[in-house]
């Protein structure tokens, strides 16, 4: 992969803005250097894979870290590295998800599992919950996965969601799907290669050729 600047420049900066609104034990920096390579490695499989012209250059995989969309899935790789590693440092995950929000604006907790390929563009006000989420899920600003009645949506693969959508509750989205702006599936099924708009239960879903 390519980098904009140094890889130990891309941690120091990232552990200088932990340090402004936190603090980071020795420890905890020991640790963010040892599994840094996970992380990168994470999101060169990623951003492989995203069409956007922004994550390549030269044919190859490009990280940027003063791009606020990359620098939002290296936060979230790394506070779920941490998780799913190194369970006893849950504070430095806290730390990190909590810098993605204050940089970010986006919800992207450790515990949720997004896909090995997800895309996302201008992600602000987006929360995205513990749904069961499929390969090559893209969403964009104010976008929602959430539970009702503590049930979380099943999203299938290849689904975007457009600004200030909604997916809530026990609701199946089959592959090939896009919801259009300001929709929201709610308790509400969605058959493959479709295109939504609306809101639950009064969808509108036109099939895609």
């Amino acid at each position: 992969m390519i980098f904009e600047i140094e890889k130990e420049d891309v941690l120091k900066g990232f552990i200088r803005q932990l340090n402004s609104f936190f603090s980071v034990s020795t420890i905890e920096n020991d640790l963010i250097f040892s599994i840094s390579e996970t992380v990168f490695n994470r999101c060169e499989f990623n951003f492989s894979k995203n069409k956007n012209k922004y994550y390549s250059k030269s044919g190859e995989a490009y990280f940027n870290p003063y791009h606020s969309g990359q620098y939002t899935v290296f936060l979230y790789y790394f506070s779920n590295t941490i998780f799913k590693e190194k369970k006893d440092c849950l504070q430095l995950a806290d730390k990190i998800y909590y810098l993605n929000r204050i940089m970010n604006g986006c919800d992207l907790f450790y515990e949720v599992t997004l896909p090995e390929i997800f895309m996302l563009d201008h992600p602000l006000g987006s929360v995205i919950g513990r749904g069961k989420i499929g390969n090559y899920f893209a969403f964009s600003q104010n976008c929602t996965i959430g539970n009702n009645k503590n049930i979380f949506p099943v999203i299938g693969e290849h689904v975007t969601m457009s600004a200030n959508t909604m997916i809530l509750g026990n609701s199946t989205i089959g592959n090939h799907v896009i919801l259009g702006a300001g929709a929201c599936v709610k308790d509400q099924d969605v058959p493959d290669n479709s295109l939504v708009f609306g809101s639950s239960p009064n969808l509108i879903i036109k099939n895609r050729n």
